[in-house]
């Protein structure tokens, strides 16, 4: 049986000018998720968008099937999560560092009717999964330091990744309940499969699917979107 893999796209790297053609093209263009980064210049030293835009981008990403995986860079954290809910978002990421009652936050997530998942970056160990994996949906390893799109992919972050498929392997097999591994940061064609290998099944993209390609050429996504896809049908 073939392993599901999916690929979202970090609108952080799209047009904003028309944003919400291009989340219609990219989602038909074969992706799954709208990823969706929420920067608050505290938790992370830039300032991005908010709910506003996320309630904006909703219908758009519904009418062509995607799901908006919102991860939220702010501190406090709990304060905002209800705002996402209600905006439209289907998964609430967060950083464990971000949130005084980790539990609670996670509950909080799905008590508002959407999937919950807890994000590491580089050097954030993945004890805090220990005691609350009953409440994550999706594991979410970032790849490089959070706060700005175009760094490149930090290579420790396979051997994590390998460590947090572990972790999850074995919970699915004492409860048969599945949960996303996705990596953010630096992912492109070239490094995608290796990232699989380690583990992944989830992959975020911004640079490497927004600022590829002639802006005139309709079909830049499909050709994109297909060289992620033909990288990621090597993985044995």
């Amino acid at each position: 049986m073939s392993k599901t893999y999916r690929i979202a796209p970090s609108i952080l790297s799209a047009n904003f000018a028309k944003l919400g053609q291009e989340i219609d093209d990219v989602i038909s263009s074969g992706t799954d998720l709208v990823h969706f980064d929420v920067m608050d210049n505290h938790y992370v030293p830039n300032l991005t968008i908010g709910p506003l835009v996320c309630e904006a981008i909703k219908e758009t990403a519904k009418r062509v099937g995607g799901i908006i995986d919102v991860h939220l860079m702010v501190e406090p954290v709990d304060r905002i999560i209800p705002d996402f809910a209600k905006a439209g978002a289907n998964i609430i990421t967060f950083h464990p560092e971000a949130s005084k009652h980790i539990d609670r936050s996670l509950a909080m997530v799905r008590d508002l009717g959407c999937k919950s998942g807890l994000v590491f970056n580089p050097a954030t160990p993945l004890h805090y999964l220990d005691h609350v994996m009953d409440k994550v949906d999706m594991v979410l390893l970032m790849s490089v330091n959070p706060g700005f799109g175009g760094q490149k992919f930090i290579p420790e972050t396979l051997n994590k990744l390998k460590l947090a498929r572990t972790k999850i392997d074995a919970y699915m097999k004492a409860t048969g309940r599945e949960i996303w591994l996705e990596v953010d940061g630096g992912v492109n064609a070239m490094n995608i499969a290796e990232i699989a290998k380690a583990g992944a099944d989830t992959f975020v993209a911004g640079n490497a699917i927004f600022t590829q390609g002639k802006e005139s050429d309709k079909n830049r996504y499909n050709t994109i979107v297909g060289e992620l896809r033909a990288s990621l049908a090597t993985v044995k």
